[in-house]
């Protein structure tokens, strides 16, 4: 498989889809394809319980009223409100259960490759060992679509007035195994006082991508630290952090920015100055090397056999400049956006019918009948 960098993104992949020449990114594992790249809390609402919000995009076109059955995701707890934000605003329009839980990316992927969740969120790329256990278990039909865009943000307590900029080098020996233990450790003007740390489960997306951008960024042969408190609730690394004026940990943007003025965030200098983890410099890809983007998965087959499961990544797709924001995310450039809509583009074509706009019975139609409007 071809990876290639989207517009301002350190990774991501495209794949020229054999469904009408499409560019899109669906992972396929066959002949001579090449791999390179809740805690369970539900959120699942009846249908009706009240109007979209404001901002919210539906598409007129779709019978989303129509839709039923049940959607399960499972991964990322730093996607986990991104897809919730959606699961809430699309019970609103159907009469789909979705249940959003999170046990970090490498969790949800384990589950994903175990037929046990229709979507898994992820805050970094799949992996090819993970590729090739989906196959181990017949999934070769993964399709990646790219929902926002991340910046992973360092966080100190608001009593430290002195590592408001830091270095990968000097995050490095924060976090690498057997590096510095205290802060004098970093720079000889900094207190003799204790590190802290901070840390993603092993499980989590996060984690995984810290790991690369900056442990193994700094040391290939480097190994990220096993002391200090990791879990895979950012809220209880946050709360670690606001507690102890020696503390540092990294997380998610959304959860810095739910965390107010309890901890602090450090800019990063990787060459060009102090830059803040905002948004503005997460979107230019001023923000490096801890820009990151966020992705969901799912199957061409769960999509093809579960409408409900497309209905939902549809409204996923068209809300994708709306609803990342609303929980602290940056939304992607719209030629990005545009581009994960046209992947479900020949599904939809599918349920539609021929190119004449004529409608033909299928798999598609279900119980309740065609939901596509024409």
């Amino acid at each position: 498989m071809t990876r290639a960098k989207p517009h301002h993104l350190p990774r991501g992949a495209h794949l020229r889809s054999p469904i009408h020449g499409r560019r899109t990114r669906v992972v396929i594992l066959g002949f001579l394809a090449s791999a390179v790249s809740l805690l369970a809390a539900g959120c699942g609402s009846a249908f009706g319980t009240g109007q979209p919000g404001p901002e919210s995009i539906v598409d007129p076109n779709i019978a989303y009223e129509s839709a039923r059955g049940s959607v399960r995701i499972d991964g990322s707890s730093t996607v986990f409100p991104i897809s919730e934000a959606v699961a809430e605003e699309f019970s609103k329009v159907s009469r789909v259960r979705v249940n959003v839980g999170f046990s970090g990316t490498g969790g949800g992927i384990e589950k994903f490759c175990r037929g046990d969740i229709d979507i898994s969120n992820a805050s970094r790329p799949i992996k090819p060992g993970e590729l090739e256990r989906c196959a181990d278990h017949g999934i070769n039909d993964v399709m990646e679509f790219q929902v926002a865009i991340d910046a992973l943000t360092v966080v100190i307590n608001p009593e430290n007035s002195w590592a408001a900029c830091m270095t990968p080098d000097e995050l490095h020996e924060i976090f690498r195994d057997g590096g510095a233990r205290t802060w004098r450790d970093i720079r000889p003007e900094w207190p003799a006082d204790s590190i802290t740390v901070y840390y993603p489960g092993a499980d989590s997306g996060t984690f995984d991508y810290f790991n690369e951008a900056i442990i193994h960024g700094v040391d290939k042969e480097a190994d990220h630290r096993s002391d200090g408190t990791g879990s895979e609730d950012d809220n209880i690394l946050a709360r670690g952090v606001a507690s102890d004026r020696n503390a540092i940990g990294y997380f998610g943007i959304a959860y810095f920015s739910e965390a107010g003025s309890t901890i602090r965030a450090v800019e990063v200098d990787d060459g060009e100055g102090c830059i803040a983890p905002t948004y503005e410099n997460a979107y230019s890809g001023r923000y490096t090397p801890l820009s990151r983007p966020l992705f969901i998965y799912t199957r061409e087959h769960i999509i093809t056999e579960k409408p409900q499961v497309l209905a939902f990544i549809k409204f996923y797709l068209d809300n994708l400049g709306v609803l990342p924001a609303d929980v602290g995310y940056v939304t992607m450039p719209e030629a990005d956006i545009e581009e994960q809509q046209h992947i479900v583009e020949p599904f939809l074509h599918t349920i539609t019918g021929d190119d004449d706009g004529s409608y033909r019975p299928g798999p598609w139609q279900g119980e309740e009948g065609r939901w596509l409007r024409r």
